[in-house]
């Protein structure tokens, strides 16, 4: 095996400790808590499947390498609960540390194009991140809904966080903005969001 494929044989496996980074949210049927690497997946599909509500034209190849990489960074800085103030405060800190340290594991060629993506994402100026952070947002969003909304009540959650966080949705898709907003609505309506 040569150098460069050492490397990406390296970071593939590296990859596979997504699958141990557990989000505060629940699969949809509720029984255990969702996992990072499996939280990229679906967003990818999503991207495939909802590619036609993003508000811009998108290249739909570049909205899934960017679903599936968005996390990353996460296998080394911990995932950072979306509700959490106090853990924002040094999340910037340490997601760019673990992305230095874990795209520099790639060839130059590689890990630049993929840091390059991860920054893209974090920026939000593009068609394709805006519709990618819709998908990042509508993905619990579709698990709370699955699971009954108990996430939100076992975190209190209020409508003005999730509205807030949300704003960013409307940036990639108005129409999935939409849908989320129905079911916050509902939920709110439930007892499982507070006004």
């Amino acid at each position: 095996m040569n150098d460069r494929m050492r490397k990406q044989v390296e970071f593939a496996l590296l990859m596979d400790k997504q699958k141990n980074i557990f989000r505060q949210n629940h699969i949809a049927d509720g029984s255990r808590r969702e996992n990072d690497a499996e939280h990229a997946w679906h967003m990818a599909i999503m991207a495939y499947l909802f590619r036609e509500y993003a508000n811009e034209d998108i290249d739909i190849s570049k909205v899934i390498l960017m679903c599936l990489i968005h996390d990353v960074v996460e296998i080394e800085a911990g995932d950072t609960y979306a509700y959490d103030e106090e853990a924002k405060k040094s999340q910037r800190e340490r997601e760019e540390r673990a992305k230095k340290h874990i795209f520099g594991m790639l060839p130059s060629d590689q890990g630049s194009e993929l840091e390059a993506l991860f920054d893209e994402f974090e920026t939000q100026e593009t068609a394709e991140a805006k519709f990618a952070k819709a998908l990042d947002n509508l993905q619990p969003v579709l698990l709370h809904e699955a699971n009954g909304g108990g996430d939100w009540k076992e975190h209190g959650v209020t409508k003005e966080q999730i509205m807030r966080r949300q704003e960013k949705t409307r940036r990639g898709s108005d129409e999935l903005f939409e849908v989320i907003k129905g079911i916050i609505d509902r939920h709110i309506a439930e007892g499982n969001i507070k006004e």
